[in-house]
């Protein structure tokens, strides 16, 4: 928020409305970029009033102030707003339909945005690893592997593996260029969750067996769209996600 400014997670609670008024009128950025997400997937499914309060009533929170005090806001979304039964990847006019309780709030999130603010660019993405956290998909994978922990990943499930800093600089630009509404922004191509695994142990020069298994072999609470995976008609592809994973692995080497 503002020049460089950022609010960490205990920072700042983007459910409470006098909070999220009181930090930008404080600060008077330019662009907001809401990074604050209710993420885990499958407890959303017995914890709605929390998913939704995030996930929908907080960046409706944000729009609203951003509005008052003339900024533009960047909201991420996700490829879990599709159901996933096209064979195609979903481009930004493809109508939503959620599957899951998650899918379903991140929905509600884009549309009290796109409603309440006046600038508002909804960035949808997807497999996003490489955060600051170090807990995105494979670096939980490596952590198994050098545990000596089996691999069991699905592989029917397909996505674009997008780096978090290919995303970062993404939206930069995006805002640079003036966009708003809703744009995909993902690594080029598509993968099962299986392949990424197995590209993340092989950049990183880790020797582990991966074992494919189907969805329904997980038995994970909530449904994940079968094709998760986007494409864009209004931006570009960032360059190949594989490519995006080797420098990824770079980094774990090279820190």
């Amino acid at each position: 928020m503002g020049a460089g400014t950022g609010l960490e997670h205990e920072a700042l609670d983007i459910t409470d409305a006098a909070a999220v008024e009181s930090a930008i009128a404080q600060r008077e950025p330019d662009v907001v970029f809401n990074c604050a997400a209710y993420n885990a997937v499958d407890r959303a499914e017995t914890d709605p009033e929390a998913a939704f309060a995030v996930n929908g009533a907080g960046p409706g929170n944000l729009a609203a102030s951003c509005r008052r005090h003339a900024a533009s806001l960047v909201h991420f979304s996700t490829n879990f707003v599709f159901d996933g039964v096209g064979t195609e990847p979903y481009v930004e006019s493809d109508e939503p339909e959620p599957l899951s309780v998650y899918g379903r709030s991140k929905l509600a999130g884009e549309r009290a945005v796109l409603e309440v603010g006046t600038h508002v660019l909804v960035i949808r993405t997807a497999a996003v690893f490489g955060t600051t956290t170090g807990r995105s998909f494979p670096e939980r994978i490596l952590e198994r592997a050098r545990a000596n922990q089996e691999l069991r990943v699905v592989s029917d499930q397909t996505v674009n593996p997008t780096y978090a800093r290919d995303l970062a600089a993404a939206a930069v630009e995006l805002v640079g260029q003036g966009f708003a509404g809703i744009v995909h922004a993902v690594n080029d191509g598509c993968a099962g969750w299986d392949e990424f695994a197995r590209a993340a142990l092989a950049e990183s020069g880790v020797d582990a067996r991966v074992e494919s298994i189907a969805t329904g072999a997980y038995m994970a609470p909530a449904r994940r769209p079968a094709n998760g995976c986007l494409a864009t008609i209004r931006y570009h592809p960032l360059r190949p996600w594989r490519d995006a994973v080797r420098d990824w692995a770079q980094t774990l080497k090279n820190p």
